[in-house]
């Protein structure tokens, strides 16, 4: 067969290709999934019972993570009351697929692991789901969460931090599919609510040849809202 020859039926293999996935995707175009933003960062933290936190302890569970520290006035930011709606929720949705969440203090001079205790104790924070952590050191929190989960944040001469609330949704393999920081016209934890459901379709159901299904989902962009 001469060179042109090759070319041609690799130009018609290759458009061959591209309809078959076409067609899959109009045929599954109902899977939809979250985006796959960036790898989450690497950290090491301390929990509120003075154990080492890092984010490998955490592979394989999905994880929400979010900001805040104990003398964040009233419900520092709708940031308590977000959390417990979805940790009364998430486990029904999830199922048997690991799910924390992660709150992290930007104040690590004065949340010490005991006063991060008796903060979780006190909203009423299930052990089994709610992690509570910071840095004693300051500079590298402040390395951990700028540079690492892209959130600023600014202490002030009285005590208080200044901040905006953020949420960030991280896979099991620490992949982040979900970043939250402004309101839109479905609320916060309506909108995690509803990313986690689909994460949690994509994870039971992405097996064998319905992880195809899924990837087109991912390369044509069939995102959810």
């Amino acid at each position: 067969m001469k060179p042109y020859q090759w070319i041609v039926r690799g130009v018609y293999v290759f458009f061959g290709i591209l309809i078959l996935a076409v067609v899959a995707f109009k045929v599954f175009q109902p899977v939809q999934v979250l985006p796959r933003v960036r790898l989450g960062p690497g950290f090491i933290l301390v929990d509120q019972n003075g154990d080492p936190l890092s984010n490998e302890d955490l592979r394989g569970k999905v994880v929400l993570y979010a900001f805040f520290y104990t003398r964040c006035p009233g419900d520092c930011y709708g940031v308590v009351p977000t959390l417990q709606r979805i940790q009364d929720e998430a486990p029904a949705i999830m199922g048997d697929i690991p799910f924390r969440i992660v709150l992290i203090s930007l104040d690590p001079e004065y949340d010490t692991p005991e006063r991060l205790r008796a903060y979780a104790e006190a909203v009423g924070a299930w052990p089994d789901v709610w992690i509570l952590a910071t840095h004693p050191d300051s500079r590298r929190l402040k390395t951990i969460v700028g540079s690492g989960f892209r959130m600023y944040y600014e202490l002030q001469d009285d005590g208080h931090v200044r901040f905006a609330p953020r949420y960030i949704l991280v896979d099991g393999w620490g992949i982040v599919r979900g970043e939250y920081k402004y309101e839109t016209l479905r609320s916060t934890e309506e909108r995690i609510l509803r990313h986690l459901g689909v994460l949690a379709e994509e994870i039971q159901n992405s097996q064998g040849s319905a992880k195809l299904a899924y990837e087109a989902a991912h390369f044509f962009l069939c995102y959810a809202p």
